[in-house]
């Protein structure tokens, strides 16, 4: 389903998704994580691309936030919490005007996620924060994905993004990568999980197999040229061989 058009308008779709037992297992966790690290961002301007159909910023200190809703706008199905609908491969917003943006599962059902990316880095200020939400095809909900991509049904239809890919791309958007959050590490299951089972698999995943989490959460941060100064070269007045002065005593000598 990547390259089509209706992969702009995925917002409906999967918002529904969060509803079911998988969906309500990632979105518990993504909330929790989220509640963490928002706290440490700073400035004016909160823009959250994606939307779960639920509040997830509240814990920003950021006052202004701006849900953006990936879908049709002319259609019904916008989530009613969105301030603006809009396609994230070209953002309706002001160059270095937005002090962090949470993709959330923006990209795996992007035409072009780079592109996405590359719109990311111009309307975030200098030292501006971006909040990658996205899927691992390298675990087990990368396998079930697998099994599913030829359908359409949310979210296993995306184009899931490794974590070494991305981390390429944002460095050559000129972005830090500050750090990942590995999240699900429970299967996939339609009907609702739980038990000491399942929570004692989170905890072990998180600090024996953190890569082949089933959702991470990359953070980054965009870097600041700076220009370096160049010192003047200056030129000695008197030279009598290229490379050296003439002495001291010499010149004195002359003139006497």
């Amino acid at each position: 389903m990547r390259g089509s058009e209706n992969n702009k308008y995925y917002g409906p779709a999967m918002r529904d998704w969060y509803h079911s037992a998988a969906g309500q297992t990632v979105l518990e966790q993504e909330s929790a994580v989220l509640a963490r690290v928002l706290p440490d961002l700073f400035g004016y301007h909160l823009l959250q691309i994606g939307s779960c159909g639920q509040d997830v910023l509240g814990s920003s200190r950021i006052t202004h936030r701006m849900v953006m809703d990936v879908s049709d706008c002319c259609q019904y199905g916008v989530d009613q919490q969105a301030s603006l609908c809009a396609c994230p491969d070209y953002l309706p917003i002001a160059s270095d005007s937005v002090d962090a943006v949470l993709l959330y599962h923006s990209l795996e059902f992007s035409p072009d996620p780079h592109q996405v990316l590359r719109e990311i880095e111009r309307v975030l200020v200098p030292e501006g924060h971006v909040l990658v939400l996205g899927f691992n095809p390298r675990s087990l909900w990368g396998m079930r994905a697998l099994l599913h991509r030829r359908g359409d049904t949310m979210p296993w239809n995306g184009h899931f993004l490794n974590q070494p890919r991305l981390r390429d791309w944002l460095s050559l958007l000129g972005f830090d990568v500050l750090h990942v959050q590995p999240l699900c590490f429970q299967p996939p299951l339609k009907h609702a999980g739980g038990g000491q089972g399942q929570k004692l698999m989170a905890r072990w995943g998180a600090r024996w197999w953190p890569y082949f989490c089933g959702v991470y959460l990359m953070t980054a941060r965009k870097k600041v040229s700076t220009m370096t100064p160049i010192k003047p070269r200056w030129r000695p007045q008197r030279r009598l061989v290229a490379g050296l002065s003439e002495p001291a005593s010499r010149g004195m000598q002359r003139s006497g």
